[in-house]
């Protein structure tokens, strides 16, 4: 059975968490890549930082809902979440834009099972990580390419 060590991109562009939005925006789109991995200064995965993620800071933030108990105003938002939204569409940094402690997996892992992950979590980009340290990433246009190796085109 194929490995992600097989097929991964072992030469990872990687931001940090203080790195500029722009910046990061600016390398997903040169390099046409969906995701970066955020690391720290010792090579440790700190967070993805993918399209959507920047997406997100064009959305309108939503008013929590509210309803009357006892005479009183209870949000159907939570706090918390309302300003994690928040954080998102005003980010300036990677660190507040990211997906902190995204799914990783190891470089053992079966090509069938990062498949299957990324279409039941509808993730684009994993992070391949061993001994806790980056080492390399995987995405779905990897997974398709395992699909078309070894056939050969007819012209």
């Amino acid at each position: 059975m194929s490995k992600v060590k097989e097929i991964m991109t072992r030469e990872v562009l990687t931001v940090t968490p203080d790195t500029e939005i722009t910046r990061a925006t600016k390398l997903l789109i040169d390099n046409r890549i969906n995701g970066l991995p955020v690391v720290d200064e010792e090579g440790k995965i700190k967070g993805i930082l993918c399209q959507s993620d920047l997406i997100a800071q064009q959305k309108k933030l939503p008013l929590p809902s509210f309803f009357t108990f006892l005479d009183g105003f209870i949000p159907m938002t939570s706090m918390k979440q309302l300003e994690k939204q928040i954080q998102k569409v005003s980010a300036t940094t990677v660190a507040n834009a990211m997906t902190p402690n995204p799914v990783t997996v190891d470089p053992e892992t079966s090509i069938n099972n990062v498949a299957a992950l990324m279409v039941d979590k509808n993730y684009h980009t994993i992070p391949v990580v061993e001994g806790g340290k980056l080492v390399g990433i995987v995405g779905k246009e990897d997974i398709l390419r395992t699909l078309t190796s070894g056939t050969e085109t007819v012209s």
